[in-house]
């Protein structure tokens, strides 16, 4: 019994994970405490060369939320405008954008070259389909035909043939 509530102590109630290049991983994982409250785990996990993880973690509080947000905010603001306002800081997120529709299309082609005998297609699979917002990517489920559309990136960006490409 007691196992059973340190395993429920330590669950994650709610989980987004954000790859930044090819060695470092952000986690952001709600968690629930013995009293049936939550915080907030910010982890950041990177490979070592040996082959590790280094791991850092910063645990959130509810009282703390609005007070931390408001000053990584300030924070990002006074980078991008007064330390280096000349920065293409979408550049990332194009890429990242561009990698994930030739994914989904990937997969649409690998769907499309599933046929039956006479020629038609099987019952159409629903694909999930990333919508970025604000602060989160929520993912909902829509049915083929799926209509992309891509960004043509900046000509100094190289190609990206792979996730390790994405070395940021």
């Amino acid at each position: 019994m007691d196992n059973e509530r340190n395993s429920r102590h330590f669950e994650s109630v709610y989980s987004q994970k954000v790859r930044a290049g090819k060695r470092r991983t952000y986690f952001f994982d709600v968690r629930r405490t013995k009293g049936e409250d939550y915080y907030l785990t910010l982890t950041e996990s990177s490979r070592r060369m040996d082959g590790g993880y280094d791991r850092h973690k910063i645990f959130l509080y509810k009282e703390d939320l609005n007070r931390f947000v408001a000053t990584l905010e300030e924070t990002v603001n006074y980078i991008k405008t007064e330390l280096m306002p000349q920065y293409d800081y979408d550049e990332f997120t194009r890429r990242q954008d561009e990698y994930e529709a030739r994914m989904l299309e990937e997969r649409e082609a690998t769907a499309a070259e599933k046929t039956d005998i006479n020629g038609g297609t099987e019952e159409a699979e629903e694909i999930p389909v990333p919508v970025k917002t604000e602060l989160k990517t929520i993912v909902t489920v829509v049915p083929r035909p799926i209509v992309t559309t891509t960004y043509e990136a900046p000509k100094a960006s190289p190609p990206i043939d792979d996730e390790e490409d994405m070395a940021w």
